[in-house]
């Protein structure tokens, strides 16, 4: 009978301790009907933010006041607007148009449409976001990616060259598609479903995407006139190489001069962000000059191509030209899909990311809608998908914008250059908008992100890899397809293998933590402690019963290893703090737990689980071996020192 003693002698600090602990009973939750939770749920799933709280206690008028505030944010700020604020959204409203207006015509080459509709798109969408919108910086226009995107898909299908109009219906119409399905998003709160593009699977999509858009620029950089219409990165490299008798060396030096002058321009606002206005200027300074160049020196004659002849006047209406037919129904549907999941994402990353600088919060629902609403009307007015983009943002950001109405000076400037100034850029070189594109999306390569996301999780990392190559390899599509799916893999991983720690004491305290996180950390004998840290749900009960069968196995070999009498294991002790739900499979597997442990001659031992977890054990368990008194606790520390006080009373009455 010694060595019992030396065992105790050897946790008797522990024990001591936990003896003076008090016990405190595990309580039931508060009766709750089936509709008060359904209700519950339903409000923490859809409405997190709760927008209605501000009207509780309010009267009629000013709950009208409110709701009209919070449809059209520019009724909450419009009416404290003044002079100063005015003076800066001027500033910042011309700086970006000036790069608004030849990005707009860039893009829609992008995106295989005649150039006039980007500038369309960058004077109707930004109007509507003005009012509906909630970010103050939020610059909104066409962007590359969602260009890119869309000129792929639907030239999959219908050639641009041959059947111009055709091409042309398909794209207002998967604007249209992409504006409902936005504006869903927002009107439903199912704003969640964009947060499956984690950060590094944007970034790798985001890299893979700019290197591409930059390769097709080699088309006009280059003065190449039979290019491949696939995106890919071999069939771009082997077209350019192919077709080295099309190149032009007027074309190429013109190109490369250029655009050496927005990367140095872009660099120095890069090192010195006060002057950002030298960025911000260079394109639309590139425009006038190669135009001026061109038209001095007669060069369209000499195998520069240029953009030719757009018609004036403002964005004439398009609804007529929205095509449901179903020959195209699907192609449109999808193309609508994807690049509204991807501009909505890349809008509202902006939008949020300008918000955290300057200390204010952007109501994502609200932004879907906004953007949503934007690309509806867009589809009606000539405008194909547009969304908040990140070099405009930045240089309104930088340019002191101080809320929505830089947008509608943009527009304003983007409605006089569409009425009065068409003509002058008859003559502008298409090799300067290959050169502008390639200028913008080189910020959308971001290495120190990829070097930090290397650094932090290195699953994340093959997330993003997977996005990149699938973009540069297979097509913008599936590459992000890829990445998704990987995702969702790594989220299942998670759900369906979740973590269990075995649990040790830290001496001198009644705090139990992972033995193999903290080395101070001793096991107790006779109690095998774990702690489950996920949802017990029906795709991982069977892990969980194999893994604590395991952990139950191992403790008992050590134990027959080291021949201790008390070191006999008696208590299995599962720590649910981390268990946030349980559904019949995890009720079911607490039943079989039990009776397998018992048939071992082990006693199964609950702490801490939540209310909801505590409910359904109830509910679950008629023979109320479960939830007893004596078997479930509070905290690791009050279970030991229950059990242990209790095994001493027994073996002392058996002595």
């Amino acid at each position: 009978m010694v060595e019992p003693n030396n065992n105790n002698h050897h946790h008797h600090h522990q024990v001591e301790i936990a003896m003076e602990t008090e016990v405190h009973r595990v309580a039931p939750p508060p009766r709750r009907s089936t509709l008060n939770k359904l209700k519950r749920r339903l409000k923490e799933t859809f409405f997190p933010d709760d927008p209605l709280r501000q009207f509780s206690g309010q009267t009629c008028k000013v709950k009208l006041v409110l709701a009209s505030q919070y449809i059209f944010p520019i009724l909450e700020w419009g009416p404290r607007y003044n002079l100063k604020l005015l003076k800066s959204d001027i500033v910042s409203g011309l700086t970006i148009a000036s790069l608004a207006i030849p990005q707009g015509i860039s893009y829609a080459k992008l995106a295989n449409l005649p150039p006039i509709v980007g500038l369309y798109s960058s004077f109707v969408p930004p109007l509507i976001y003005a009012v509906l919108g909630s970010s103050r910086d939020l610059a909104v226009g066409p962007v590359s990616i969602a260009s890119l995107i869309m000129g792929s898909m639907l030239r999959q299908e219908v050639s641009p060259s041959k059947d111009p109009v055709l091409f042309l219906q398909l794209a207002f119409s998967s604007t249209f598609f992409a504006g409902l399905f936005q504006s869903s998003l927002g009107f439903l709160r199912l704003g969640f479903i964009i947060d499956f593009l984690s950060k590094a699977t944007l970034i790798g999509f985001m890299a893979g995407a700019a290197i591409i858009v930059s390769l097709q620029q080699l088309k006009s950089l280059l003065g190449i006139k039979n290019f491949t219409k696939k995106m890919g990165i071999v069939p771009v490299l082997s077209s350019v190489f192919h077709n080295t008798d099309e190149w032009s060396w007027q074309t190429i030096l013109m190109g490369f001069c250029f655009l050496l002058f927005l990367l140095f321009t872009r660099h120095i606002s890069m090192r010195k962000p006060k002057l950002f206005w030298i960025s911000a200027g260079a394109p639309l300074l590139s425009v006038i000059l190669s135009t001026l160049l061109v038209f001095a020196f007669k060069a369209q004659n000499h195998g520069i191509s240029v953009i030719g002849k757009l018609q004036e006047g403002l964005n004439p209406p398009s609804w007529n030209m929205l095509h449901f037919h179903d020959n195209y129904l699907g192609l449109v549907m999808k193309t609508g899909l994807v690049t509204g999941i991807i501009s909505l994402t890349e809008g509202i990353a902006v939008g949020r990311t300008f918000a955290a600088l300057k200390n204010y919060q952007v109501d994502g629902n609200k932004e879907m809608i906004a953007i949503g609403v934007m690309n509806i009307v867009g589809s009606s007015t000539s405008c194909y998908i547009t969304t908040g983009a990140f070099s405009r943002s930045a240089v309104n950001h930088n340019a002191g914008c101080k809320t929505a109405v830089s947008n509608i000076i943009m527009a304003v400037t983007v409605m006089v250059t569409l009425l009065f100034l068409m003509p002058l850029f008859q003559y502008t070189p298409n090799v300067v908008l290959g050169a502008i594109i390639v200028t913008a999306v080189i910020g959308l390569i971001d290495v120190p992100a990829a070097c930090q996301i290397w650094k932090i999780d290195k699953f994340d990392f093959v997330v993003m890899l997977c996005a990149f190559l699938g973009v540069l390899f297979i097509s913008v599509q599936e590459g992000l397809a890829i990445a998704v799916g990987i995702s969702i893999f790594k989220i299942l991983m998670q759900v369906t293998r979740p973590k269990t720690v075995m649990m040790g004491n830290i001496p001198g305290t009644d705090i139990y933590r992972d033995l193999h996180h903290y080395k101070d950390a001793a096991a107790v004998p006779g109690f095998v402690i774990l702690g489950i840290e996920a949802p017990i749900n029906f795709v991982n009960t069977t892990y969980l019963k194999e893994r604590i069968t395991r952990w139950i196995e191992d403790s008992e070999s050590e134990n027959d290893g080291a021949k201790k009498k008390s070191g006999l294991l008696k208590f299995v002790i599962l720590d649910l703090s981390a268990v946030s739900a349980i559904d019949t499979s995890g009720v079911s597997f607490f039943k079989d737990l039990r009776i397998a442990l018992e048939k071992k001659n082990l006693e199964l031992v609950l702490v801490n689980p939540i209310g909801e977890v505590i409910e359904k054990l109830q509910q679950g368990d008629e023979a109320k071996e479960l939830a007893r008194p004596d078997s479930m606790f509070l905290t690791v520390g009050e279970a030991v020192t229950t059990l242990l006080s209790s095994i001493k009373t027994h073996s002392s009455a058996y002595v």
